[in-house]
């Protein structure tokens, strides 16, 4: 036997997988003529445009557009957690319902004694014979420490309910019902009086924002330019997550974590960033859904709304970022002409969507596209 043979080659080596590129060039080509289009046109076909013309863009296409760019950065923020890391969170309407109240009660501090009663306090609590501001209230009026609150409290309430959570090795169907459970309990003491966040109405009727009138046609705008920048930097933050080093690590997470937690991983802090971040990011959707709709109610937290954002997911493509916002688009687009011309089968509809997605199209409009895309390139 000629044991030269067996030796190993001395050409072999080792190569770790080249890291990928946040975007394609052509992405960030694509990206940034979107972004000049936003920049220039939005506001020339909203602010100059006669309101007689074909090309100008109204308060409700400003307002319906802008909400949906909300539900997008919410849909990211899930898939996020549900596509990349396994977790399927049917509790993410609370954290967008926490961004909201946050915003909220800063906006009712604003509108100060031009309210119906007159009053320093919010009119709900002027009706319901409140002498002062509950404690929790301190502060809102300042718009930096919103800011810091709209942080803060998402962070700090996923980081409790991840930790035993995950500690617990809770994962699966058991997550999904034990998020749900929370949002409807956080719905149901929402909606009490006493707890000084307007009860069922929720909080209305807002004057200003930062000093500016919040029903301008300038300020509408506004919302919507920094709504669209938001979405597009919290997909790049996202991107830039799941192609690094980290990335790969939440992936497999997902894929095997018991072979991970083999390889001396530990899962339980990967998991917590990602869920922490997925739930900061969808209190930042609330906080920009509500100055532009113009109300929060407990509404938001129902089931059906975090229902809804799984299915934003699962119909645009799980697990690609990109699909989420296409999913949040249609979906929210289809809602908007069902219940304008269908309300009843609105829900009907939206179950039905669900079932089929999940039947026909397990990637989603995005892997059909990819599909498409591929044959063709095959083809030639």
């Amino acid at each position: 036997m000629d044991i030269k043979k067996l030796a190993p080659s001395s050409n072999f080596s080792l190569s770790v997988p080249e890291r990928e590129s946040i975007l394609s060039k052509r992405s960030y080509i694509a990206l940034a003529a979107l972004t000049l289009c936003v920049l220039i046109g939005v506001p020339i076909f909203s602010l100059l445009v006669p309101e007689t013309s074909m090309f100008y863009m109204s308060a409700y296409a400003l307002t319906l557009i802008g909400k949906i760019m909300c539900f997008a950065i919410a849909a990211l923020a899930l898939d996020l957690v549900w596509g990349y890391c396994g977790i399927l969170s049917l509790g993410h309407g609370l954290f967008f319902a926490i961004g909201g109240y946050i915003m909220g009660m800063y906006l009712m501090r604003q509108i100060g004694a031009d309210g119906v009663y007159k009053s320093e306090l919010p009119d709900f609590m002027v009706f319901l014979d409140w002498k002062e501001l509950p404690w929790f209230w301190k502060g809102s009026d300042h718009f930096w420490w919103m800011l810091l609150m709209l942080i803060l409290l998402p962070g700090v309430i996923s980081w409790i309910f991840g930790y035993f959570a995950f500690r617990s090795r809770i994962k699966g169907v058991y997550f999904s019902i034990i998020t749900q459970a929370l949002t409807y309990a956080a719905m149901l003491l929402f909606f009490r009086n006493e707890t000084g966040f307007g009860g069922n109405n929720g909080f209305t009727d807002f004057k200003r924002i930062l000093g500016y009138s919040i029903s301008a046609p300038s300020t509408r705008v506004t919302l919507f330019i920094i709504t669209f920048l938001v979405l597009l930097g919290s997909f790049i933050l996202c991107r830039a997550l799941v192609v690094s080093k980290m990335g790969r690590v939440i992936t497999a997470v997902r894929d095997a974590e018991s072979r991970l937690m083999f390889c001396g991983y530990n899962p339980l802090g990967f998991k917590l960033f990602i869920w922490v971040l997925s739930a900061i990011l969808c209190a930042i959707a609330g906080a920009l859904f509500v100055p532009q709709v113009g109300i929060i109610n407990p509404g938001e937290m129902s089931p059906t709304n975090s229902i809804e954002m799984a299915i934003w997911v699962a119909v645009g493509g799980r697990g690609t970022l990109l699909g989420p916002i296409i999913g949040a688009f249609a979906v929210s687009g289809a809602k908007s002409f069902f219940t304008a011309n269908f309300a009843e089968y609105w829900l009907f509809f939206l179950g039905l969507m669900f079932v089929l997605v999940t039947l026909f199209l397990p990637n989603g409009l995005l892997g059909v596209y990819h599909q498409i895309f591929s044959r063709n390139g095959g083809s030639k």
